[in-house]
Formats: C-alpha cells, sequence, structure tokens
C-alpha cells in the first residue's frame, strides 16, 4: 500500500514550524536606540538615562555649573556628581575641602587656646563625629592641630572670610583656606561664644612658615613695598631683588593676590598704611598713625605674607574678611600695582557672566551661612559689590592691554 498524502492541516503545522526555525538561524535585526518621544510613559528607557544631575534629589537641588566651567571635569552620562545636605556638590571644592569643612561644621570643640595679639579669636582642637580617637585619647592642643583637626574661631563681623572662601574657589585660586560659618554650644568655650550668634571657623593650617620675630610672626618673610614692586619688574629680577626674603615666590603669586584682595578690597597685605586712598578716620590705619608712613616708601612692609613650609613658592591667604561696604569711588588700585599679568581661568570665570549663580551655588554648601544671611536674596548686596568690582578690574585689564597667564597643570 503507497502512504496517504497529508492532511491539509498536518501541512499547515509543518509550514509554522519550518518559519520558527527559519527564525532562530537568521541574524537579529538592527536595535540601534534611537530618542524616545518626550510623551513616553514613566519608567521608560529614556527615564532610565537621564543625566545623573536630573536624578532623584533629597533636600534642594543647586543649579548644575555650564559645563565650559567645569574646569576640565568629565560630564555627560557617566559623570558622577557628589552630593551634599544641600544637593549636588560644585565640582571647584575638593574632597579635602569637604573634608575640612565638616569638620568645621560638625567636629566636636576638645580643647582651646588663646592667640597671642588676637583677644577675640580662639584655636581650638576639634575631633569628627565616629573619630575612634575622640573618647580614646585625651584633647592635646599642640597634637590635635599638628595632625590638622584644628580651627580659629573669629569675630561674628568676620562672617565675610566665609564668603572670600568661597569666591576663591569659584575663581580657582585655591589659596585660602577652608572656612564655615558655626554657632557654638560647648561649654569650653567662653559664653560670648556661646550665645548663639554665628561664628566662622577657619582651619588652622599646620604646615605654615611663621617668622621666628614675635612682633612679626604673621608673615613667613620680611618683604617692604620697595622690594615688592622690584621683583614684579617684567624683565627679570635685579641683584637685590634675587636676595629679598620672598624672591622664591614667583609672579602669577602675587597676580592671584592682587585679584583677589582687589575683589575684596583687603587693604591689610599689600596696602595696610591705605596709601592707595583716602582712609576714614575710624579705619585702624588712620588711628594707629600708619597712614602718615605713606610719605616714606621705604618704611612700608607688606604683612600676611605667608607659605607652607612644604611649598615655600605658593602663598596662602589669611584674614580675607575685606570690606564689603568700601565704596566704590574709593577703590584701591594700588593693590595692582606692579601687576602686568593675572591668571586666565579666573579672568574668563570673571568674564562669564555667571560669578554670581556660580558664587550662589557654592555659598548653598555652607547651610548656616545660607539660612542666617536669609539666601540668594540677603546675600544679594555682596554679590553685587563683587560683581561691579570684577567689571572694573575687567576694564583696568583692558584700557591697559594686560594679559593672561595660563594656569600650570596640577
Amino acid at each position: 500500500m503507497g502512504l496517504k498524502p497529508p492532511a491539509p492541516a498536518a501541512l499547515g503545522v509543518l509550514l509554522v514550524l519550518a518559519l520558527l526555525a527559519l527564525a532562530h538561524l537568521l541574524p537579529p535585526p538592527d536595535r540601534s536606540p534611537h530618542p524616545l518621544p518626550a510623551s513616553s510613559p514613566p519608567g521608560s528607557r529614556q527615564e532610565g538615562a537621564a543625566p545623573l544631575s536630573r536624578g532623584r534629589a533629597h533636600g534642594k537641588r543647586l543649579p548644575v555649573p555650564p559645563t565650559h566651567l567645569r574646569r576640565g571635569q568629565p560630564h555627560g552620562r557617566g559623570r558622577r556628581r557628589r552630593r551634599g545636605v544641600a544637593g549636588d556638590i560644585p565640582p571647584w571644592l575638593s574632597d579635602d575641602d569637604l573634608q575640612k569643612m565638616r569638620l568645621l561644621a560638625e567636629g566636636q570643640v576638645v580643647s582651646k587656646t588663646r592667640v597671642p595679639a588676637h583677644g577675640q579669636v580662639l584655636r581650638v582642637g576639634l575631633r569628627a563625629v565616629g573619630d575612634p580617637e575622640r573618647d580614646a585619647s585625651p584633647a592635646s592642643p599642640e597634637g590635635d592641630c599638628q595632625d590638622g583637626r584644628c580651627g580659629l574661631i573669629k569675630r561674628p563681623g568676620d562672617l565675610y572670610e566665609v564668603l572670600a572662601f568661597h569666591l576663591d574657589r569659584v575663581l580657582g585660586l585655591n589659596r585660602s583656606l577652608p572656612a564655615v560659618a558655626r554657632r557654638f554650644t560647648s561649654r569650653l568655650l567662653p559664653y560670648s561664644y556661646t550665645d548663639g550668634s554665628l561664628r566662622p571657623i577657619i582651619w588652622w593650617e599646620p604646615d605654615l612658615r611663621h617668622l621666628e620675630d614675635a612682633n612679626n610672626d604673621q608673615n613667613s618673610c620680611a618683604l617692604g613695598w620697595l622690594q615688592y614692586q622690584e621683583m614684579l619688574r617684567p624683565h627679570g629680577l635685579t641683584p637685590a631683588a634675587r636676595d629679598a626674603p620672598c624672591s622664591s615666590i614667583p609672579h602669577g603669586e602675587w597676580s592671584r593676590l592682587a585679584l583677589f584682595d582687589f575683589l575684596l578690597q583687603v587693604h591689610d597685605r599689600l596696602d595696610r598704611y591705605c596709601c592707595g586712598f583716602q582712609p576714614d578716620p575710624s579705619e585702624p590705619c588712620m588711628e594707629e598713625m600708619l597712614h602718615e608712613k605713606c610719605r616714606n616708601p621705604s618704611e612700608l612692609v607688606l604683612v600676611h605674607i605667608l607659605v607652607r613650609r612644604s611649598a615655600p613658592s605658593r602663598l596662602v591667604f589669611i584674614d580675607n574678611a575685606g570690606r564689603p561696604q568700601h565704596p566704590e569711588e574709593k577703590l584701591n588700585f594700588r593693590l595692582l600695582q606692579g601687576i602686568a599679568s593675572f591668571p586666565a581661568a579666573a579672568v574668563a570665570t570673571l568674564r562669564s557672566g555667571r560669578l554670581r549663580n556660580l558664587l550662589l551655588e557654592s555659598l548653598r554648601v555652607d547651610r548656616e551661612l545660607w539660612e542666617s544671611q536669609g539666601g540668594g536674596e540677603g546675600l544679594g548686596p555682596f554679590l553685587r559689590t563683587i560683581e561691579k568690582r570684577a567689571s572694573i578690574l575687567l576694564r583696568y585689564i583692558q584700557e591697559r592691554n594686560l594679559t593672561v597667564f595660563e594656569e600650570p597643570p596640577r
């Protein structure tokens, strides 16, 4: 007997099986990614691929700085942004900055010492929360400070030191010491320090080099105004300038200092005698009769010129509160005298039109300062002052055809 031909239903089943087998043998179709429409539902692939800066927030979020001001940091989908109590941490605040700021803001006060010739300044030892040595070892003021666990508590009127620290970091100068605003409750401190007033606390740098002269211990080297101007000469150092105590400090350091001091109108370093403007009778330079020495430049000296023992060619900026209320018509241009070029990154930030927003982003990291000053609105007068001085400085650079220099790689 011959085989019967298959039924039509059986042929259909065989055809389906053959097509399925063929589909497994063929390569998969092209699945290159395409942007999903804006109306994609929650949980779609678009949400999963969103930039990290648009992820879920824990509290208020800081504005993201423009990519051209991130100072070479990676951006895009692979960028990892650090987070803090107020939102994303700006890239100009380093991990070391944040560690020191956290110690200053949260560390337990374990000791206190007076600073000679600074009646309203206390140096305090700090132990971080969770530090195993906090309870295991007794407080040692000198030992704690040598280990980098100390801070200087200053007067409430010196809060602008905290603003100056953030300006320093936003401009990429990185020469000032970390500072935060804080209210103190420790029983080790006098009542005037625990009455609820907000005070700045500045990280104590154990590596600063001080002169042995008790009357001039706020300098790393003794430098007169005429020597300083000689060192700034553009055509190389004269024999006298090469022998100056601060001759190892390059021109770029003085340029950073001059730019910083002009924006803040800090006179104490480069012009403690107020020779560059007509001071009010209440100015310390008038009360101490220093202004009269302006007639004899050979008697003028620079103060607070400090370097680290480990980095003698790099300045450290201290006492940066400046004069936010200094009137525009009395701006001290003597602070810029002899400076022929300025750091390119700082000048670019001043020209960007973003200085106010970048400062606001940075200042919001210091929650105590931000809330006590009324946020961005309360800080507005200070920011407008800095913006105005920045505009004047840029005009000064342009009118004199001064140059800029690139920062060396770090």
